[in-house]
């Protein structure tokens, strides 16, 4: 008995191995890949970039006379930034001013809007 009992034992040993090499994906054991963390860091780099880029074609469009554009593209900057990460200095910064600009943009203020779109665009640039 004893040996039947060791032999099923060893049988469903082996079979474990073999399923646990095929069936189960090649993982690091102990997170050497970054996993989570670091897809969340890459997001909000991308944010960033992304409320860095429309922040300048909200700029673009103000030199054009387009306030309509202007608002439109600080408000995705706004929505970029706010997504791009916490205790950035100059983010919040650029948070702060893209705001006013959507503020004065709204209220028909162009040339106020610009600068803050300008000051905007210096702080998301320095905030990467």
């Amino acid at each position: 008995m004893k040996r039947s009992t060791t032999q099923r034992a060893i049988t469903l040993a082996g079979v474990l191995a073999v399923v646990a090499t095929t069936v189960l994906p090649m993982q690091p054991v102990f997170g050497g890949g970054g996993g989570a963390r670091r897809d969340v860091l890459r997001q909000e780099a991308q944010n960033r970039t992304d409320a860095l880029d429309h922040a300048t074609e909200a700029v673009d469009h103000s030199k054009q006379g387009h306030i309509a554009e202007l608002v439109a593209h600080a408000e995705a900057a706004l929505q970029h930034a706010l997504n791009g990460g916490k205790d950035r200095p100059h983010v919040d910064e650029g948070i702060a001013h893209l705001k006013a600009a959507i503020e004065h943009g709204k209220a028909g203020h162009a040339d106020v809007a610009t600068k803050h779109a300008e000051t905007a665009v210096m702080h998301l640039s320095q905030g990467r």
